[in-house]
């Protein structure tokens, strides 16, 4: 149902082995990846790299791999788990990332529905998941894996070293001299190019087949919008199963030509990220969140004077900061000034606290940001702008245009993407980026468009009269409270995360007369809070129980509130009571996807007796809630949580603060 597009086609190769070789014939000699191995930055240039990606499809076709077949691919950002997604694609082969942070039992349902045949892996930990499930995996015929360590008594038949492979695919070669060539030249752009499987919010994940043309497509549309080059850094940290990664770091990357940097842990991020300085930038809201958990972690622990001169100048860059980045003249030349001496004292060195000193074009996607949250980056002097889109559009649907940004919208459609909104409010989208459709599932993918052919994005929303998108929240979560007054619980959840104490925020109100929240402390910003004031504690539910912290989080929400309470739509939606959970929501427990989204119902039906306990007024509730560990083992976590009344704001009281 995916629409064609011809507006690229001359733009170059319509296929990811044919960009992998254009690369290698106009860039050889140009860095393609780098991977820091025990500290020390290892490069790796465009033509070794399709050098290499040859060589192991090579490897791939001597383990039997046929066009069309999926090929598991698990694991953190390594340049090895790139190298598979190419060589499968050069055999004609479709790619599926799987998240390494899941369990067995969910790679299980993956590689079940797939009839994964071959995975290749990272290490011992994604090894060891592909032999639990095996058994219950007849198709799982070999598991190749990157890094050796802790795998040497290891003697299952299936098992293969990533340099084993290679020197079957030696012998292939040898074997059928041109094999891989002529199966790259058979490859068509609308063939399945990669396989993402779904969060799986409300259900099962489905495997969502995304073509060559579909991909490439929207990447050269970013690149022509946002004039990316081949000199562009980016550092690929996320999980490579999230399309929004895979899209950032693996698409745009072979489509534009730059450098794509893996750092050597995701415990050394931070540290990496200011070795290569990226010039184009891409992170959900919450790890901008984090980002900014720890500078005013660092900042609270400051000296007097460096703290008032901190928020001095925040206040400043809060009133002209975002005027000045987005080019508005009107500002002052005293302004500017003070901005100059700021940015000199303050913005530099926050910036590059950040490593962010480099940032060209900075993104946030996966779920809405803060308004306050996104402001702040902005005033700072980084260009981070939203964009929307999903799995199902490759990624790329509107995209917020420099001088045009605005942290109530996400921009207008990008080139060749059309949007309307339907009567109910609903955003229906039509793109040269849509899906081939669900695997195996023939029913989803026809109600996932209607009989004219637009794709459901779920999501409610509108056109402003700029052509810019306003999303409100997801449709099936948009909702009245009993008043009929809106009840939008997307818009106060990322309120409330702003705040460096608050890490997750569920809100209930539908059908109900107000609103009520669980609320997930930010253990580390808490915990540093907790120990400047001398306030012992055992832990994340001993600390989330204290009377201490719940007076700082009735602080938040009361802000919160009268903010709310300044906006006609929103008032009703003030917070009338909270409760801070027990334990940390976890995409182990099945309360997050693996993205780190809220699966809002099920945790409604798992914590159905505290929802209740909120909108009765009770003053306490006890809980009994059993937990996942990261070894296979489960547990039972107990506690008497507490419920505390939160102040309702008028507009007057607002107006009086």
């Amino acid at each position: 149902m995916a629409q064609s597009s011809s507006q690229y086609a001359q733009a170059g190769p319509q296929t990811f082995p044919g960009l992998v070789m254009q690369h290698a014939r106009e860039r050889g000699d140009r860095p393609a990846m780098r991977e820091k191995d025990l500290g020390i930055w290892q490069t790796m240039t465009w033509a070794e790299l399709a050098r290499q990606a040859c060589a192991l499809a090579n490897g791939l076709a001597s383990l039997g791999v046929q066009p069309g077949e999926h090929v598991a691919i698990v694991g953190e950002n390594r340049p090895r788990l790139y190298l598979s997604m190419m060589a499968a694609q050069c055999l004609g082969a479709i790619p599926v990332p799987l998240y390494q942070d899941a369990v067995a039992q969910e790679m299980q349902y993956v590689l079940q529905d797939a009839r994964i045949r071959v995975a290749v892996v990272e290490d011992q930990e994604q090894v060891d998941k592909m032999l639990e499930i095996a058994p219950r995996c007849p198709d799982l015929a070999k598991v190749v894996y990157d890094d050796p360590r802790g795998l040497r008594n290891y003697n299952e038949e299936r098992l293969l070293s990533f340099e084993a492979v290679l020197v079957l695919g030696e012998q292939f070669a040898q074997a059928h001299p041109g094999y891989v060539e002529q199966a790259m030249a058979a490859i068509d752009p609308q063939d399945a190019a990669a396989m993402f499987y779904t969060s799986g919010t409300t259900g099962k994940p489905k495997g969502v087949v995304l073509s060559h043309h579909a991909l490439i497509d929207r990447a050269r549309a970013i690149q022509e919008l946002e004039n990316l080059s081949d000199r562009e850094d980016v550092l690929a940290y996320l999980p490579p199963a999230w399309i929004g990664q895979n899209m950032f770091s693996y698409t745009q990357f072979l489509v534009t030509g730059f450098t794509v940097n893996h750092p050597e842990s995701p415990d050394t991020v931070s540290i990496d990220m200011h070795d290569i300085g990226p010039t184009y930038y891409f992170a959900p809201p919450r790890v901008l969140e984090g980002l900014l958990t720890h500078v005013m972690i660092r900042m609270e622990d400051a000296h007097a004077i460096k703290r008032k001169l901190f928020h001095v100048f925040m206040g400043l860059a809060r009133r002209v900061g975002v005027r000045i980045l987005d080019g508005d003249r009107t500002v002052g030349t005293w302004d500017r000034l003070k901005y100059a001496v700021g940015n000199l004292f303050v913005y530099g060195p926050l910036r590059n606290a950040l490593g962010m000193s480099r940032v060209r074009v900075a993104y946030t996607a996966g779920e809405a940001i803060g308004p306050d949250l996104f402001v702040f980056y902005r005033s700072i002097g980084v260009n981070l702008k939203q964009l929307y889109g999903s799995t199902e559009t490759s990624v790329f649907v509107c995209v917020q245009a420099d001088g045009h940004v605005r942290a109530d919208t996400v921009g207008p459609p990008v080139k060749g993407v059309e949007i309307r909104v339907a009567d109910n409010g609903e955003i229906q989208v039509r793109s040269p980026g849509l899906f081939s459709g669900y695997y195996r599932n023939p029913e989803a993918t026809a109600e996932s468009f209607t009989d004219d052919g637009w794709y459901h994005t779920g999501d409610a929303g509108y056109l402003d009269e700029d052509g810019q998108l306003k999303i409100i929240d997801r449709a099936k979560d948009v909702g009245k409270l009993a008043d009929g007054s809106l009840f939008a619980p997307k818009y106060i959840e990322n309120k409330l995360k702003f705040f460096p104490h608050i890490k997750e925020v569920v809100a209930f109100g539908n059908g109900m007369p107000e609103v009520c929240a669980f609320i997930n402390i930010d253990l580390e910003a808490v915990g540093n809070w907790a120990e400047r004031r001398g306030l012992p504690y055992a832990g994340y539910t001993d600390l989330a129980g204290k009377d201490e912290v719940y007076a700082l989080i009735h602080d938040c929400i009361d802000q919160v509130n009268a903010d709310l309470a300044a906006d006609p739509r929103l008032c009703g939606s003030q917070i009338a009571r909270f409760l801070i959970l027990h334990k940390e929501l976890d995409p182990d427990d099945d309360e997050l996807t693996r993205t780190r989204k809220v699966r809002r119902g099920f945790i409604a039906q798992k914590y159905a007796v505290l929802v209740e306990a909120l909108f009765a007024g009770r003053q306490g509730q006890y809980i009994e809630t059993e937990v996942k560990f990261e070894d296979g083992r489960t547990g039972r976590i107990a506690a008497d949580l507490r419920i505390m009344q939160a102040r309702m704001h008028t507009i007057e009281t607002r107006k009086a603060a």
